[in-house]
């Protein structure tokens, strides 16, 4: 019985490391991309008449 639940145990930590990976990821992809649009639109603001 405490074999299967250190398995279990196991399990989940090591599934917890990689959604935590996977988000980090995209939180920084996400982050890259908000500045750089954020900087297209500054730069281009001067170019827009109304």
């Amino acid at each position: 019985m405490e074999e299967r639940t250190y398995k279990v145990m196991g399990g989940s930590g090591a599934l917890n490391i990689a959604v935590g990976v996977v988000a980090l990821v995209v939180g920084v992809a996400s982050g890259v991309l908000l500045l750089i649009s954020g900087a297209k639109l500054l730069t281009g603001r001067s170019k827009i008449l109304f």
